[in-house]
């Protein structure tokens, strides 16, 4: 069996969003100060022994995350025809990262949104 790694980044953003159809409070314009965690798995290690760089994570999802920082959610194009829900903020991350990450040696593994210290959400794919 083959070893895997898998390494992780964690950060936050600040947004705006309300769910539409949503029975409760929700439904209304609320904020949260969203918290992001990245995983990468990456099957080997380069020659100083690192499987992809903290620093080349970082950065992809700073790229993404300059998109949903201090916006209103709902208007931005990718929510506009789904509820931008943890599940669907974890998804949308999921995919724009694996864009820019993906390659023959590392893949991000799962996405997990937190919208408060007790309830989130994570993406991933089989």
């Amino acid at each position: 069996m083959r070893g895997m790694f898998e390494v992780y980044v964690k950060t936050h953003f600040s947004a705006a969003h309300s769910l539409k159809g949503y029975p409760g409070d929700c439904a209304r314009v609320h904020g949260h100060n969203w918290v992001i965690e990245v995983f990468v798995q990456c099957k080997e290690l380069d020659e100083i022994g690192i499987g992809i760089d903290f620093r080349d994570i970082k950065q992809a999802v700073k790229d993404v995350l300059e998109g949903l920082d201090h916006f209103h959610l709902n208007e931005l194009p990718a929510f506009r025809d789904v509820n931008p829900s943890s599940e669907n903020i974890s998804r949308f991350i999921y995919t724009e990262l694996s864009k820019k990450l993906n390659s023959e040696a590392a893949k991000v593994s799962k996405v997990k949104v937190c919208e408060t210290p007790g309830a989130g959400a994570s993406y991933w794919e089989e």
